[in-house]
């Protein structure tokens, strides 16, 4: 009988613990290092992992490099090998915290945050702010946020033959919806 009480004790505590988080591994990020009247440079990766802490406002995300999609297969090829050495260096990684995030006061109409953290790239580790608007929907805690990084940050080296054709400043856009 102990066991069994024991067991059941054990059992809602870490169904109450595991509510303690939000997450979606169907994330969008998108990214575009485009040079206008050239071709476009842009891909999306659909799996994106994102985790929330709503009680402390700590978030987190992962994407896989290989992930990344683009129009043009060869633009992939050299994504993958030439500028982001994949194999080398699989993810990108964020961690940081919202501020001023108070969940309880979340509402259907998205509000502006600021989120400070840690971005880490091709093997280099950058602190970066990130403006997001953040909502409350009936599936769960919409994000959505844009911002910008810099090749040169992350030690990631565009090639001169086709450096009038790919921008240093990358366009980043995050869409998530947590659970």
């Amino acid at each position: 009988m102990k066991s069994k009480l024991l067991s059941l004790l054990l059992l809602v505590s870490m169904g109450s613990f595991a509510q303690t988080k939000m997450i979606t591994k169907t994330g969008k990020l998108t990214f575009e290092a485009s040079i206008p009247a050239m071709e476009e440079v842009k891909a999306k990766n659909e799996s994106v992992t994102v985790v929330l802490n709503p009680a402390t406002g700590e978030i987190a995300s992962l994407a896989l490099i290989k992930g990344f999609r683009f129009k043009v297969a060869l633009m992939e090829e050299h994504f993958n090998e030439n500028y982001m050495e994949s194999d080398k260096y699989p993810k990108a990684t964020f961690k940081g915290k919202i501020d001023n995030f108070d969940v309880s006061k979340l509402t259907a109409t998205a509000q502006s945050y600021s989120i400070k953290g840690k971005m880490e790239m091709h093997g280099k580790s950058k602190d970066i702010v990130i403006n997001a608007s953040i909502k409350k929907t009936t599936d769960g805690i919409d994000i959505d946020a844009n911002f910008t990084v810099n090749t040169d940050d992350y030690g990631i080296e565009i090639p001169s033959v086709v450096s009038k054709k790919v921008s240093k400043k990358v366009s980043v856009k995050l869409d998530a919806t947590l659970k």
